[in-house]
């Protein structure tokens, strides 16, 4: 298992260590106190920050329709709903996301490394800069939430909002919990953010694996070319539309900046920058340890919304020509860490009387924590989101001592800065932040004693110590949250480009549809220009960066404008799930590491199927198409496998189960099992023999594209196993092995008899509370805040997207459609939508976990909207009154 991994899992749970006895001594007394948080849910409550009365519908699975007769109201009611559902899930998020996690759960190492790592990236810094350039508007919905937080908590026992607290409080001093503010929203959109990143891990990956390597060349083997022939990209399956202006700008904009650049490189050789050494020569182990410091700072940070190859989305929309109908269908199914509670909180926002005073009509997906709607649809339109996975960060590596760092042979004074942790019933730990022109310092933050070599080493003679800055757009102040709004109110293409603008991070697909006919693409993003320049490695942001030289520096943002879109494509349908945006060349560079298309072609693919029979897509065939569990990868694999040949029957027999394998991985799959099983073992005979540790290969799609291409090179240095001695392994001999191997590790684990075994038995689904939930609570606590581990369909790379990690040693989900949703816009109370766990946060609620039966099964439930639809599914109300 990855380290990020781990921390993710134990950076709280050793503060549900020490219990008091009598929750362990009585399970009633556990019920007793877990149920004094569930919050009223009907009657009338008072709430004095409103201006007039709000009424609060639920439906059977506790999700809140809002009606307000005001916007403030609106986000009022919102802000004092989501605290009762969700109000320690927002504490703890704030807490990570400040870097105050010590303050909460007292003197853990993991909660302070965290502290460490985020003070020192300074995202509430940035979220106090952004307020201060948002439109009145925004800030007005913000503290309108803010303040229906409060009007939960005012009067309330610390207690009485949440089981944790109490749990808690039983290691450390717990206080009432303080009071909400609107930086604490904007803070959470940093975590958002560096979730879903982009091409982070890939570009210290690069540098990690020439430690081990030693030659560019191979590295790339290793992070290879989008196959744009195999998998078409986004705007490449939609290359019929009629509206490519997007398209045709950016490759203007990426002209001019190309051009820009070059009289800046010509400018820097002037004034003397070209007598700088290059960065690619020698060897100096300060250097490799100032990048391996930065990997350590990077795997420290708790993960939030999600982390690693597996993250992405699904999402495609089709036009009303292709549907039964005759109006557009949207689907939607985001990739995130699994947790309880699911961090989707399902809500709808309605005004009394849509009007300028309050025009919302909106509902969906929203983050506890924030106000609107991040993902959902409102009276004329439908969107939903994908991550784009733009290159939005680079690594800069620095020429340093104490107090500079180098730039253009030149020495400049680090801005510097002082960071005081408080830890609950510990001592402060007190940080010094340095950052340079490009960002903070964050190899300072966790230093390590020893490291490998890497190609970006200054020659020999350089100064001898390194540091490593993070430049990343979303540490410039930006309008994203006033982008979430605009999208609540959008109802047109114009629309969506509009709010797009703002969008700044993180970058991210949108595809939409509106209830007049149109579909359409638009990619939002804040996405720096980079300039060309010859060397050993590519200087487009996939290889860390040589900060004394400010070629190297960021050229500016992509302008907006050119930022790809599509509109109603002659081929009736949009499919966006992580793949490259644009064929290779066209419009702005955006990045070179994506994911690598095996869901989207499969989409496609099922998509063309129906409409080549005739057949028109209905709600249930994208409900359908969501659950899929074939696995394409296998198409390109097991002709291989089964090419090979195995003497042993007993071993044999294995293989034999692919023979007629028709690739779905459903959960009762015998050769699902094993073919993981044998991905397991041919990942790790063919590179883990000369890959570092935390090179190790995940098995997500990156390296599917990897030994699709070495397939076809049967003796590739790859296939050579470096331990064995006086031998050269070829292609055949390792993948033989793989499979004799993975015969012998699924005896052991699942049985002797290869026709019983289960891919579900392997694959499981554990969802873990992130406070009570893990490695050391007691198993009272696990069996009251953790709902059963789920047997899974699907895998990584498969539309149902249950990914995995090769590396962990585990089989078991990491990721997976946090959430899933279709809308239908002839009738948007047709549409559908499910979360993984359940409305509510408190381990104690009937909807704590109530949606996961039949989240695991594929299946989704009515999505009420008009009003009409929501009285008849109505199951409790309350009027908020001022």
């Amino acid at each position: 298992m990855s380290r990020r991994h781990v921390i993710a899992r134990r950076a709280l749970v050793g503060v549900a260590v020490v219990v008091v006895l009598a929750l362990l001594a009585a399970v009633v007394a556990v019920v007793v106190v877990a149920r004094q948080p569930l919050p009223p849910t009907g009657g009338e409550l008072s709430v004095p920050s409103l201006e007039a009365p709000v009424r609060v519908v639920r439906n059977e699975q506790g999700v809140p329709d809002i009606y307000a007769e005001s916007a403030t109201d609106l986000f009022t009611a919102q802000g004092y709903v989501q605290a009762q559902d969700r109000f320690f899930e927002m504490d703890y998020r704030r807490h990570v996301t400040s870097g105050r996690l010590a303050e909460l759960v007292g003197d853990n190492p993991d909660a302070i490394a965290a502290d460490k790592v985020i003070r020192t990236f300074g995202w509430r810094k940035v979220a106090e800069e952004e307020w201060k350039i948002l439109d009145p508007q925004t800030r007005a919905y913000l503290t309108a939430y803010a303040n229906g937080v409060n009007a939960y908590l005012d009067g309330r026992a610390t207690g009485s909002v949440a089981v944790e607290y109490t749990v808690l409080g039983m290691q450390v001093e717990v206080g009432s919990p303080e009071r909400w503010d609107p930086i604490d929203s904007l803070t959470w959109l940093k975590a958002m953010a560096w979730d879903l990143r982009g091409n982070y891990d890939a570009e210290l990956g690069r540098a990690q694996a020439f430690a081990s390597v030693g030659s560019v060349e191979r590295v790339e083997d290793l992070f290879p070319a989008y196959p744009d022939e195999v998998n078409p990209p986004i705007l490449d399956a939609a290359a019929g539309a009629a509206n490519l202006d997007a398209v045709l700008a950016a490759q203007a904009a990426e002209a001019q900046a190309a051009a820009e650049a070059a009289a800046a490189a010509e400018a820097a050789d002037d004034s003397g920058a070209s007598t700088v050494a290059s960065p690619y020569a020698g060897t100096e182990t300060a250097f490799d340890q100032a990048i391996s410091s930065a990997v350590e700072a990077i795997d420290a940070v708790p993960t939030l919304v999600g982390e690693g190859e597996g993250v992405g989305s699904n999402s495609w929309v089709v036009s009303g020509e292709l549907t039964d109908t005759g109006a557009p269908l949207l689907a939607n199914d985001p990739h995130l860490t699994l947790g309880a509670p699911s961090i989707w909180s399902q809500v709808g926002l309605h005004c009394e009387e849509v009007s300028t005073r309050c025009p919302f009509d909106v509902s969906g997906f929203s983050f506890a924590g924030f106000p609107g709607v991040i993902i959902g649809h409102n009276d004329s339109l439908a969107w939903g989101i994908t991550n784009l996975g733009a290159d939005v960060t680079d690594f800069f590596v620095e020429r340093a001592d104490e107090t500079t760092y180098e730039r253009d042979g030149l020495r400049v004074e680090f801005e510097t800065r002082t960071e005081t942790i408080k830890v609950n019933g510990g001592e402060d730990v007190v940080i010094d932040v340095r950052s340079t022109v490009h960002g903070p310092v964050i190899s300072d933050v966790l230093p390590i004693d020893a490291a490998e070599d890497t190609p970006l080493q200054p020659p020999s003679d350089a100064a001898s110590d390194y540091v490593v800055s993070l430049g990343w757009t979303a540490l410039t102040p930006g309008l994203t949250a006033e982008a979430i709004f605009a999208m609540d109110l959008a109802k047109t293409a114009e629309d969506i480009k509009a709010a797009a603008t703002l969008f700044e991070v993180p970058s991210q697909n949108i595809v939409f549809a509106t209830t007049d006919g149109h579909i359409g693409y638009q990619a939002p993003g804040r996405i720096p220009v980079r300039a060309e320049i010859p060397g050993p490695v590519p200087s487009d942001g996939t290889w860390p960066r040589p900060g004394w030289d400010s070629r190297y520096d960021w050229q500016g943002w992509v302008d907006p404008a050119a930022m790809p879109s599509v509109l109603d494509p002659a081929e009736g349908f949009i499919v966006a799930a992580n793949q490259a945006v644009a064929p290779q060349g066209a419009g702005p560079f955006l990045a070179a590491d994506w994911d690598y298309g095996y869901r989207s072609e499969r989409i496609r693919e099922l998509l063309e199927s129906e409409i080549d029979r005739g057949r028109k897509i209905s709600v249930r065939t994208m409900t359908a198409l969501q659950a899929d569990t074939y696995n394409p990868y296998a198409e390109v694999l097991v002709p291989t496998l089964l090419e090979q040949d195995i003497d042993n029957a007993f071993e044999r027999n294995g293989q034999d189960l692919l023979v007629d394998w028709d690739y779905s991985q459903a959960v009762d799959s015998a050769p699902a099992a094993y073919f993981a099983a044998v991905w397991v073992e041919l990942l790790d005979l063919t590179f883990n023999d000369e890959l570092p540790d935390a090179a190790s290969p995940t098995g997500g799609s990156r390296w599917l594209e990897v030994v699709r291409t070495l397939l076809d090179e049967p003796e590739s240095p790859w296939w050579d196993d470096r331990t064995t001695v006086n031998v050269v392994e070829t292609r055949d001999e390792i993948l033989t092995q793989a499979l004799v191997r993975a015969r012998s590790s699924l005896t052991t684990s699942l049985g002797r008899d290869a026709d019983e075994w289960e891919w579900g038995k392997l694959h499981r689904l554990a969802l873990e509370h992130p406070v009570l939930g893990g490695e050391g609570a007691p198993s009272v606590l696990h069996g009251f805040v953790n709902p059963g581990a789920v047997e899974m369909p699907g895998g990584s790379s498969i539309v149902n997207a249950t990914s995995w990690d090769a590396s962990s040693g585990s089989f078991n989900v990491t990721s997976g459609p946090s959430m899933r949703m279709v809308v239908d816009l002839a009738s948007l109370d047709r549409s559908t939508w499910v979360v993984v766990t359940g409305t509510s946060g408190h381990p104690a609620s009937d909807h704590y976990d109530d949606q996961l039966e039949a989240w695991a099964a594929g299946e989704a439930f009515p999505w009420a909207y008009s009003e009409a639809a929501v009285s008849a599914a109505q199951a409790d109300e309350a009027t908020l009154t001022p």
